[in-house]
């Protein structure tokens, strides 16, 4: 039988790419291809953190009542804790060279991997169609310096938003379209000019406050809405819980399809120090200029306005103020396609991989994102985390815990690589479903839907013991946590289900 070598420890049967599961968007990366180093992680991170959405999570912090040190503690804690996953899940794809929708085959089934692998895809929906907002609002902004009607209130209204707005975003959302047909050699070119771009005007963004604000004094002297005597007086925990989670949940995304990029790397090492120093540091730094600014304006302007592209029109100057719209719609098409199309497209195509290739899932992908209203989802701070970032953590946290309840502790880091794509291998399970998997998850979730709907206003809170409703704040948490110990207690019981 003719083999082909695609990892240092492994061989898989060139039969493999007749299989109905594998395509070459899904095949394992070999160990030609395989050269990130620590600096191309790092890199990853800090261009995929220097976005516009890290500014709002700061600033809604800012805008829930937090002061600048509470803000920037939550941020750091979050997504010091979120990198352990992230690091964890990355083991599969450096060691196998395999993306995120093929490394689930081993949990949940070779059909069954569909389940988490859409789960992760819709997500991944929202934030591209909430990306795609922000740039073609700021594009919206621009034509408003020159043509002021089309942002004035009285201007036709569709969907919740003025007409002219929402052909910005459709124009944004076709030029992302174009870059994901052009390919990944596109997406890795703006990678490159995307991360200084935006912080140049994260900078422009906190020398303007500076100024405004009158130094930073008047900014970081900004009172905390909990502290005793304050609107908010005695109410921290209950905001800093959820707010925690929906920091950990803005990264539960990458977490999971995080194997997409760490295939691509040449050791565990590179990917390990590589993440650690890359992601937890540059959140924060990044962080700091959204919570500045957003205190200045409360201090300018007498509230508080936590979006950037609202923050930008302020600017007097109407070519200050193109450029940096400029800045940021290239800054963020170059985060959207990076972060938001390339795990999607690799979970569609695992749908039906000799059918829907990298190009046709990204599509689909920019399809769902205009259907689900971005918006809608960012339309205030309280939404953007109680229920876009907690609300999606409830789903995904419980993935995370299978994935590495099974790798690490059932498997001991051992797959077959072959039969991830062999369709009546190892990984079948029951008719290509883990039962196991899918008990587990289900399980895992149900805790956290009451306070969802609670929260959504799709249930009174009187119908509901108050438990269920503060455990919605831990979603996350508890949803891993409940996941990898259920997981770990079925598959010891039914080794093959």
């Amino acid at each position: 039988m003719a083999t082909t070598a695609v990892a240092p420890e492994v061989e898989v049967s060139i039969e493999i790419e007749h299989s109905t599961l594998y395509n070459k968007d899904l095949a394992p990366v070999p160990t030609s291809r395989r050269t990130w180093r620590i600096g191309s992680f790092a890199a990853l991170w800090i261009s995929m953190s220097a976005c516009i959405p890290t500014y709002m999570l700061a600033s809604s912090l800012i805008g829930g009542g937090m002061n600048w040190s509470q803000a920037i503690l939550t941020i750091f804690l979050g997504n010091l804790i979120v990198v352990t996953p992230m690091i964890l899940n990355a083991h599969a794809g450096t060691k196998y060279g395999i993306p995120f929708p093929v490394f689930c085959r081993a949990s949940f089934g070779t059909r069954g991997a569909n389940v988490p692998a859409l789960m992760r895809a819709f997500v991944a929906c929202g934030w591209f169609g909430i990306q795609t907002w922000i740039g073609g609002a700021a594009i919206c902004k621009i034509l408003g310096v020159f043509f002021p009607g089309l942002t004035t209130h009285a201007a036709p209204s569709f969907l919740g938003i003025t007409f002219a707005e929402f052909i910005c975003f459709l124009f944004f959302w076709g030029i992302n379209m174009f870059v994901v047909y052009k390919g990944i050699e596109s997406i890795r070119f703006l990678l490159n000019i995307k991360a200084p771009l935006l912080i140049a005007l994260g900078l422009l963004l906190l020398a303007w406050a500076y100024r405004n604000a009158g130094g930073f004094g008047p900014i970081l002297a900004q009172p905390s809405a909990f502290a005793p005597g304050q609107p908010k007086a005695g109410q921290f925990w209950s905001f800093f819980v959820p707010g925690l989670t929906g920091m950990i949940g803005f990264w539960a995304t990458l977490s999971l399809n995080i194997p997409d990029f760490s295939r691509y790397a040449r050791t565990q090492r590179d990917q390990v120090v590589g993440q650690a120093l890359g992601l937890p540091l540059t959140m924060a730094l990044y962080s700091f200029i959204g919570v500045a600014v957003t205190s200045a304006t409360t201090i300018i302007y007498g509230k508080t306005i936590w979006d950037p592209v609202d923050v930008l029109t302020k600017f007097t100057n109407p070519i200050v103020l193109v450029i940096a719209m400029f800045a940021l719609c290239l800054a963020t098409l170059a985060t959207n396609i990076a972060a938001n199309v390339v795990s999607p497209a690799n979970d569609f195509a695992h749908l039906a991989p000799r059918r829907i290739s990298f190009r046709l899932g990204g599509l689909i992908t920019g399809i769902v994102g205009i259907v689900m209203m971005p918006w809608k989802l960012v339309a205030d701070p309280s939404g953007y985390i109680f229920t876009w970032l907690v609300g999606y953590s409830a789903l995904l946290g419980p993935i995370g815990g299978i994935m590495i309840a099974d790798y690490f502790v059932i498997r001991r880091r051992r797959l077959d690589l072959g039969g991830l794509y062999a369709a009546a291998g190892p990984y079948r399970y029951t008719n290509g479903f883990s039962v196991v998997a899918v008990i587990a998850l289900v399980l895992a979730i149900l805790p956290n839907l009451p306070g969802f709907l609670v929260t959504v206003k799709l249930l009174d809170a009187s119908a509901v013991p108050q438990f269920l409703v503060t455990l919605y704040s831990y979603a996350w948490f508890v949803g891993f946590a409940l996941a990898f110990a259920l997981y770990i207690l079925l598959r010891r019981f039914a080794p093959n289900a």
